[in-house]
């Protein structure tokens, strides 16, 4: 059960455990952030994918979960927020899946509040699986949900920061089931509070940008969550537009561009990856 709660500023999600205050160092091999608590480095899991673009700065604030100590797993800690230009940002892609169902639980969202059953990672395609699933007596409802933690100075938040065919693949999906005749959305979560609205990055990922435009016009919607991390937890702020627009890749390319030397990860005694 997911534990929530509702302040004068909208609807609060706590952090499942406290977290640990650190300074961040590095990211490395993709997965791995080095991290200093006090006098003490430690490797932390960096739940993340993506180039994380814009958020690989050393020497920023950076909060740590550290897993129970009858757990075998290696790694002891998980990144969980960075503080970049004064901006907590959440980095765990593993949490919007459990926002998104705390605010869908809570009938908060338009479109989303009268159903029966809501089901997790339920096998949906060849190799996919939904992150959630609506039902009603005589409907379903599929629901997709993205990372989205990139936003540049225009107010966008951006969406992915990568190549991600993955994700591609999930809207040929999602398209399917509308064209069978069921309801199927896209859930952008926004993990800061900078976002003004959501876009598909055209400049990231022109393959996914098209299949978003696609997907939208044959029906399968699309919203955003828009969440403010903190420490304690996440509180959660309402829905943001999906801006569908076209709009020219190199209007925001010196944005990207800016963020050249905050992005991606280091190998072991390699360059950095761009």
């Amino acid at each position: 059960m997911i534990c929530v709660s509702v302040t004068l500023h909208g609807m609060f999600i706590p952090h499942t455990n406290s977290l640990i205050e650190g300074t961040f160092l590095a990211r490395y091999d993709r997965f791995i952030a080095r991290v200093a608590i006090g006098n003490e480095e430690v490797d932390a899991h960096c739940v993340n994918t993506g180039r994380m673009e814009g958020l690989i700065r050393p020497g920023s604030r950076a909060w740590l979960s550290k897993v129970p100590d009858d757990s075998p797993r290696k790694l002891r800690y998980t990144l969980e927020l960075l503080e970049i230009d004064g901006v907590i940002i959440g980095v765990n892609t593993m949490l919007p899946n459990r926002l998104a169902e705390a605010v869908i639980g809570s009938k908060l969202v338009q479109g989303m509040k009268r159903f029966s059953k809501l089901s997790r990672e339920v096998s949906y395609g060849e190799r996919s699986r939904i992150d959630l699933l609506l039902e009603g007596k005589h409907w379903r409802h599929w629901i997709e949900i993205k990372n989205c933690h990139l936003v540049y100075p225009d107010g966008g938040a951006y969406f992915p920061d990568s190549v991600s065919k993955r994700a591609s693949g999930h809207l040929e999906e999602l398209v399917k089931k509308v064209e069978a005749g069921d309801k199927a959305s896209v859930l952008f979560v926004v993990q800061r509070k900078d976002g003004a609205f959501v876009r598909p990055s055209a400049l990231h990922d022109p393959v996914f940008a098209r299949a978003a435009g696609d997907a939208h016009r044959a029906g399968v919607r699309f919203s955003a969550l828009h969440f403010d991390p903190g420490v304690e937890g996440f509180t959660y702020l309402g829905t943001l537009p999906v801006d569908f627009k076209a709009y020219a890749p190199q209007e925001i390319a010196n944005f990207r561009d800016a963020h050249a030397d905050s992005s991606g990860w280091l190998r072991r005694g390699k360059v950095s990856e761009k």
